[in-house]
């Protein structure tokens, strides 16, 4: 299969002022997604999706192909992940005048993934030609089944007409069926989806990975615990 990888990195972020290039023991966070990538044999282009000046310019210190930057448009607060797939598509096989067979989404906020995840997501697909794209889970400990939504004053759970339960909230911890939450480690979409439409397609397969593992970047207080576990390493 034919790959490239595809990192987001806005320049705006609510959340961290300029969160994809906050260093992390001394390295910005982006350059993590980018040496991910660009380690790993099967892959042929680590291109860096930005509408950031600066950070194009980081990404292309540390050997991302940067040329072309993200149009406002698919970088506001509220775009959501297939616009600039789409876009990463179409200039990079223009671009390069190739095709590419599928597309990894490696997300910045996930520095500390673990190590062989392209390769098994490629396996995943190759091993199940119905498989429309490929995304990491790691088990939740916080079963869904106890979760409850306000309507009103009044608490209502949104699984009891979902899963035909009665009481849902109320299965024992034991009966309980394993409940899996989507990582930012890693997206894979073979590209006949995006063509599609779609960054996920109907038949999604599910890359689990160690829950104790998995690192996300919302807050200084992640930043904080990712540079303990580096650490510690």
């Amino acid at each position: 299969m034919n790959i490239c990888t595809v990192i987001p990195a806005r320049g705006g972020s609510k959340s961290i002022k300029k969160k994809n290039i906050q260093l992390l023991n001394d390295k910005p966070l982006l350059a993590y997604s980018i040496e991910y990538s660009r380690s790993c044999p099967l892959v042929s282009v680590t291109f860096v999706s930005t509408d950031s000046p600066e950070i194009q310019t980081i990404a292309k210190e540390f050997g991302a192909f940067a040329a072309f930057l993200r149009p406002p448009e698919f970088a506001t607060d509220d775009c959501r992940d297939y616009p600039f797939m789409r876009h990463a598509l179409e200039v990079l096989e223009d671009h390069f005048d190739q095709i590419f067979d599928a597309f990894v989404l490696l997300r910045p906020t996930s520095p500390l993934r673990p190590k062989g995840l392209i390769e098994r997501a490629t396996k995943l697909l190759e091993d199940n030609p119905h498989g429309t794209s490929v995304r990491s889970v790691a088990r939740t400990d916080k079963h869904p089944y106890r979760h409850w939504f306000f309507d009103g004053a009044a608490i209502r759970s949104p699984f009891k007409e979902i899963v035909g339960e009665q009481e849902p909230y109320n299965v024992p911890r034991q009966a309980l069926p394993d409940c899996y939450f989507q990582t930012g480690d890693l997206e894979m979409v073979r590209r006949d989806t995006l063509l599609a439409g779609s960054v996920s397609g109907e038949h999604v397969l599910g890359l689990t990975i160690d829950e104790s593992k998995y690192v996300d970047i919302d807050t200084m207080d992640d930043l904080d615990r990712a540079k303990q576990k580096i650490e510690t390493k």
